[in-house]
């Protein structure tokens, strides 16, 4: 589970790393609002006390960024490779434009935009798996934009988990508040029901009562499991998948020792408050859990990617291209993503040194 670290390339003791871990942040889709929300939290000297940040994106993109944002005396400069962090004020990127000319399109979705999100997402990865940083933390793309630079996966948390060679994994949304994993992801409503089966939600509730263990220190996780319909079925009046498969997975996880319970209807659910009475909800589809999840903490909210070897967090909204470069955009969601990176390298430092403390 935990990532193997290879030692800090720039020599730093491990006691450095363990003290103040190195973070690859990607600027997302440079049309976007990604690179300004990662400016207004890397510009916060506050924040950089607890992680060295490593920025991944193109330098020119940052620079124009930084100035619509009024950092005009903010130094920026740009490497190639990263071998150890630059002393001094400012960022340091980690350009990975290649020489290609980048000019801003603020508010569209282009190819080139697409381009440089996808060679980012990939650096970072890379990044981490070779233990080269602790975590990655990924400013929002358009699924769009990198369609059009011909990227064949549907988003972030597909690609991240496939360059890991991670099969079992699932996007977990994470609040203060809430904690929402998915039986499905990606994926048009109309194919949602012939995904759920009953080894598609064992799996989830197996890596989120993981995950809940591992990085979130929660010994003994309750899970709550939505059903599909609404009303849960009404007792098969509004369908049977809750009788004949939600039903069914949901004794064998608890035969397998999992604290599970359910199927819950997802507007009681949370309507009621019910779901504080859990460490995290398994929602069926993206809608019926990201609704309910944006609506309590859409500024707090963070997009976990559970089940992987590495620490992969993003804030928990798009690219908002009706306010890219207008200086409008909240860095709240961005902000608790890197928080959250931190607890849970720290959480997983803690737990991979636990058995040699007991000896």
């Amino acid at each position: 589970m935990d990532i193997q670290q290879k030692g800090p390339p720039d020599g730093g003791s491990e006691t450095d790393r363990q003290r103040r871990p190195r973070i690859a942040v990607t600027l997302g889709d440079p049309n976007g609002i990604g690179p300004e929300v990662v400016l207004k939290c890397l510009t916060d000297s506050r924040m950089n006390k607890y992680f060295e940040p490593v920025v991944i994106g193109s330098v020119a993109v940052l620079r124009s960024h930084a100035q619509r944002l009024g950092f005009h005396e903010l130094p920026i400069r740009a490497v190639s490779g990263w071998k150890a962090p630059l002393q001094g004020e400012g960022l340091t990127v980690l350009d990975v434009a290649g020489g290609e000319a980048v000019e801003l399109q603020l508010g569209h979705i282009t190819e080139v935009g697409g381009r440089l999100s996808v060679r980012a997402i990939e650096k970072a990865t890379d990044l981490c798996l070779d233990g080269a940083v602790d975590a990655m933390v990924t400013a929002p793309i358009s699924k769009e934009a990198i369609a059009m630079a011909g990227f064949p996966h549907p988003g972030h948390t597909e690609y991240v988990a496939r360059r890991c060679g991670c099969t079992q994994y699932t996007m977990m949304m994470v609040s203060d508040k809430l904690r929402v994993g998915l039986v499905t992801g990606h994926m048009a409503i109309r194919e949602v029901p012939e995904h759920i089966t009953g080894d598609a939600i064992l799996q989830q509730v197996d890596i989120i009562a993981r995950s809940l263990v591992t990085d979130f220190s929660i010994t003994h996780p309750r899970l709550a499991v939505l059903g599909l319909n609404p009303h849960a079925g009404d007792g098969g009046v509004l369908g049977r998948e809750e009788i004949d498969i939600v039903l069914p997975a949901i004794e064998e996880a608890r035969r397998r020792g999992h604290l599970v319970f359910g199927p819950f209807a997802a507007d009681g659910l949370f309507a009621t408050g019910g779901y504080r009475h859990y460490d995290a909800v398994l929602a069926m589809y993206h809608d019926q859990g990201l609704v309910p999840f944006k609506t309590l903490a859409f500024d707090t909210g963070v997009n976990f990617t559970a089940g992987l070897p590495i620490v992969r967090t993003s804030p928990d909204h798009g690219t908002a291209f009706d306010l890219a470069g207008q200086g409008k955009a909240s860095p709240g969601s961005m902000r608790s993503a890197i928080y959250l990176a931190i607890d849970i390298i720290r959480r997983r430092q803690r737990m991979a040194h636990a058995p040699a403390a007991q000896e």
